[in-house]
């Protein structure tokens, strides 16, 4: 799968037709607003940070490529215990500009599995310690750099690792961030 993942990058950064100096590189940061759904019942929201470095190339006036590698806070919250679940997440973004400014943006995500406690015990060995999901989202980026964005992520992959369990576990998070083009 990471050949995969690896060729598919490869061949849209190939048929990019770019100047080096339209291509930005920024980093953001925002809220995280995770649960899980599934054969799940009982859990609840919890509130985590997320952020990390992307780039944004254009492809077009209206669309653009934007990768992006994040730290994500996720989990859940059940009988007043909350499992805090980490992760090292690669959206790969597309972007279609609606207006100047605004855009609308969806694409791929593979999360690697960073950590995972219940209250303060290491958890790890119950999870699968990669996840694949989607992302939708919308965003405003300012002609300054300054950009805003609201995004739901839906995992796709069972995360439930637990030995006799037939429970399917899948991430689910709304995300909200801040992020500054540098150049």
């Amino acid at each position: 799968m990471k050949k995969i993942l690896l060729l598919a990058v490869f061949t849209v950064l190939g048929f990019v037709n770019v100047n080096a100096q339209e291509i930005k590189f920024g980093a953001k940061g925002g809220l995280n607003f995770a649960s899980v759904s599934g054969d799940t019942k009982g859990t609840d929201v919890v509130t985590a940070f997320n952020f990390g470095v992307m780039s944004e190339i254009p492809i077009s006036e209206k669309f653009s490529f934007q990768p992006e590698v994040m730290y994500s806070g996720q989990g859940y919250s059940f009988n007043d215990n909350t499992v805090a679940l980490s992760y090292l997440n690669v959206p790969l973004m597309a972007k279609y500009y609606l207006i100047k400014g605004l855009s609308v943006e969806a694409g791929p995500q593979i999360g690697f599995l960073l950590s995972a406690k219940n209250e303060k015990i290491n958890v790890k060995d119950s999870f699968k310690t990669v996840d694949f999901g989607v992302n939708f989202g919308v965003g405003y980026k300012l002609d300054n750099g300054l950009n805003f964005g609201a995004r739901y992520n839906l995992g796709l992959t069972d995360i439930n690792n637990v030995e006799n369990s037939s429970s399917k576990v899948k991430n689910g998070v709304f995300q909200v961030s801040v992020g500054y083009f540098f150049f």
